[in-house]
């Protein structure tokens, strides 16, 4: 396979890098100037596209890329993949499900405990010697806050299955009402919020779910509550997030994902309501290991004439 050319979109977990570099003749398409510099050169070497949730295979880099036969994601998302266009090509299409649930799904009860338990903020304090001087500012409990769940999907599952050891009555919208679960069941989003103490973003990002955080949602979840996005930042508006935020009709947001990354909102730095992450809900050793090597198992499978072991298309 050592012949294969192989596109990986943009530097990802090192260790993937490495083994596929073992297996294949890897491509770094940040070595060159563009994508289109490296078309030139490389559009009929290239077979395999390797993107993450930064960069994938839209439609422009599909069409350019004659020989393409399979598009692998280094992430479960597949908002950067044209799909339609891979479907009329015959590209295969795979990703990393469920060796990530875990993580996302901590970091997600880690960010609504950071946000109503103020741990940045009393880590400050501590530093900074103010302890010495006064107590610190109490907070807000976790436990028995009612969860909202937009998404109730492997990730958003295993959220529900962790807050309910901390006693959260859970509830959610999706797609279709999934009976077998026992929570209780909002057709739309407004509804959720408004039922709601803690709102998690946990679905995913379509056109019909872009921005499914707007003003109206913020207003129904009310100026007591808590938003927690470990989504996709398209899913909420963030200008109507800020507000929000600042003029006190949400109580705070914990965010580990956002609208233009790796750019993000210098209005959300001064607030001491919202804790940020940089999009690290699945980046532990352990996990980015596992996601690696499933993104190099689909590979040899499909170049091998085997099953894919996680395929879209």
């Amino acid at each position: 396979m050592e012949s294969i050319g192989v596109l990986m979109t943009c530097p990802m977990y090192s260790y993937l890098e490495e083994e596929l570099a073992k297996r294949f003749n890897l491509l770094k398409l940040w070595n060159y100037s563009s994508f289109n510099a490296f078309a030139k050169t490389h559009a009929n070497s290239v077979r395999a596209v390797v993107g993450n949730a930064k960069i994938g295979a839209d439609a422009n880099t599909i069409d350019s890329l004659p020989k393409l036969e399979i598009v692998s994601s280094y992430s479960v998302g597949l908002d950067k993949i044209d799909l339609d266009k891979c479907r009329d090509r015959g590209i295969r299409v795979t990703n990393t499900p469920d060796v990530l649930t875990d993580d996302v799904a901590d970091i997600a009860v880690g960010l609504a405990l950071a946000v109503l338990r103020k741990i940045c903020q009393s880590d400050r304090f501590l530093r900074n010697g103010l302890w010495k001087n006064s107590d610190f500012q109490l907070t807000t409990k976790f436990s028995g806050k009612a969860i909202g769940i937009a998404g109730l999907g492997r990730i958003g599952s295993a959220i529900a299955k962790r807050v309910e050891a901390f006693g959260c009555p859970v509830s959610y919208y999706s797609r279709s009402e999934k009976p077998e679960t026992g929570y209780r069941y909002y057709p739309n989003i407004l509804d959720l919020a408004a039922n709601s103490q803690i709102l998690v973003i946990a679905c995913a990002l379509t056109e019909e779910t872009r921005h499914i955080v707007n003003r109206k949602v913020i207003d129904a979840l009310g100026p007591k509550g808590i938003i927690i996005n470990i989504g996709r930042g398209q899913h909420i508006d963030q200008p109507e997030l800020v507000a929000a935020l600042t003029e006190g009709r949400l109580a705070g947001a914990g965010l580990d994902v956002y609208e233009n990354e790796p750019e993000v909102s210098e209005q959300l730095f001064g607030l001491e309501n919202v804790v940020l992450t940089p999009h690290v809900g699945s980046d532990t050793v352990e996990t980015c290991k596992a996601m690696a090597d499933l993104v190099i198992a689909n590979l040899e499978a499909h170049f091998l004439g085997k099953p894919l072991l996680t395929p879209v298309i």
